[in-house]
């Protein structure tokens, strides 16, 4: 059987799943997720043995740290990753909710409800808890997946995968809900795009390559989950205390995720009480700093910021800094350069929060707050399946109603159209 042929079964399964899953009632659903963290909770020892496989693997290979960090489960991220399963179950259900409905003056009712996407088919890199993240949110909201992880990951998304498989089926939910693909050679990354006919959306979680590999080469739609170009404009009237705060952490907590901050747009009219401050305590917190030229005329030894570093994704302990004239500069540069993931401006002026808010485009904007907020399980949902990047048809953190689509019912007593 070619790996075509052998992708179109998997599809076929997904397809035949998802037509049951789409009936199954709340409480199993609930249920099923439930033992899902329970089980996750019961094999943390069999799913970290799996996970030093994929660390040993990429120490020899040389990954570099960022990309390790991402790989590393331990016994408290597991134990959140099921936490925030239970919190998924306790969800409201959005199968079958009634969004509107109203009366056409033939007499017919018209209702918009919400259904399931149907098949959902993620494709992602590196971070096992996708893995989780991924299945529990689809099953919720009723629809099956097919996942395909990174070769870097294999190990530990195999365990965490069918530990969650075997608690779906044991609580009644169809046997083909949950599909990994097992084998890291690329052609059935391939062949999964080409699978028109049985996944409904497709959804790339990683770097840009892959994303854009998915997006150019899939016959299946896809949702992009873009890569994070994140900026944070500190205003002339900023708190310099709040914004030495927020700063850190949104480049210094995590600096290996999408939603870290990577450009600092300063007000040229604190340029000289600020640069200086915020540059030594990036040291101090171990970032590589470059900035444009006024900011290497306050701090000489800054490494200059070329064209490439203001269009990059750093995704570690680097950031550029630039002085800008004013917020409309401020937003000029955010449009000109950032991904649309998140933004954020640190003010005490009402107008220029205003107009930062309604004209910067991004799936999340903010002030006075940190880009690292960017988060399903921050938002409320959760956990998130992406944080989409596009307008169609999500965007922003995608949790369990964003998996869903709607359908009009029609009741009618006889009408025809005239």
């Amino acid at each position: 059987m070619s790996i075509q042929e052998k992708m179109e079964k998997i599809g076929q399964q997904a397809k035949d799943s998802a037509f049951i899953l789409k009936n199954i009632p709340t409480a199993i659903k609930n249920n099923a997720l439930l033992r899902m963290a329970d089980e996750l909770e019961n094999n943390i020892s069999k799913i970290i043995n799996a996970n030093k496989i994929d660390l040993e693997n990429a120490e020899k290979k040389h990954f570099e740290q960022a990309k390790i960090d991402r790989l590393i489960l331990t016994d408290n991220k597991i134990n959140k990753i099921a936490e925030s399963i239970k919190e998924i179950a306790d969800f409201p259900d959005p199968i079958n909710e009634i969004i509107k409905m109203w009366r056409r003056p033939n007499g017919m009712d018209i209702g918009l409800v919400r259904v399931p996407l149907g098949v959902i088919g993620i494709i992602y890199e590196s971070r096992p808890n996708v893995t989780a993240d991924a299945s529990t949110l689809c099953i919720k909201a009723g629809n099956s997946i097919i996942l395909r992880g990174g070769s870097e990951a294999i190990y530990s998304n195999i365990a965490i995968a069918d530990i969650l498989h075997e608690a779906a089926i044991q609580e009644g939910l169809p046997e083909n809900c949950i599909q990994i693909i097992k084998d890291t050679d690329r052609a059935y990354v391939d062949a999964m795009l080409k699978l028109k006919d049985y996944i409904d959306v497709i959804i790339p979680r990683g770097g840009e390559s892959l994303i854009q590999k998915v997006i150019q080469n899939s016959l299946v739609p896809t949702i992009e989950t873009g890569i994070g170009i994140v900026s944070l404009f500190v205003n002339y009237d900023a708190d310099l205390d709040m914004a030495d705060k927020i700063i850190i952490n949104s480049k210094c907590s995590y600096p290996a995720v999408c939603n870290a901050l990577d450009k600092l747009l300063i007000h040229e009219d604190i340029k000289d009480e600020y640069i200086p401050r915020i540059v030594k305590l990036l040291r101090e917190n171990g970032v590589e700093v470059r900035g444009d030229q006024q900011t290497q005329d306050l701090v000489p030894d800054i490494i200059p910021a070329t064209e490439e570093d203001w269009r990059a994704e750093y995704l570690s302990l680097k950031i550029c800094i630039k002085v800008v004239k004013n917020i409309e500069e401020a937003i000029n540069i955010i449009t000109k350069y950032d991904s649309k993931h998140t933004e954020s401006i640190i003010t005490e002026n009402y107008s220029d929060a205003r107009k930062f808010l309604y004209e910067v485009d991004a799936a999340a904007v903010y002030v006075n707050a940190a880009t690292r907020l960017t988060d399903g399980g921050v938002f409320g949902l959760g956990a998130e399946i992406g944080i989409s990047t596009q307008k169609l048809h999500s965007r922003g953190p995608m949790g369990v109603e964003q998996l869903t689509t709607t359908k009009y019912i029609i009741y009618g007593s006889g009408q025809i159209r005239e």
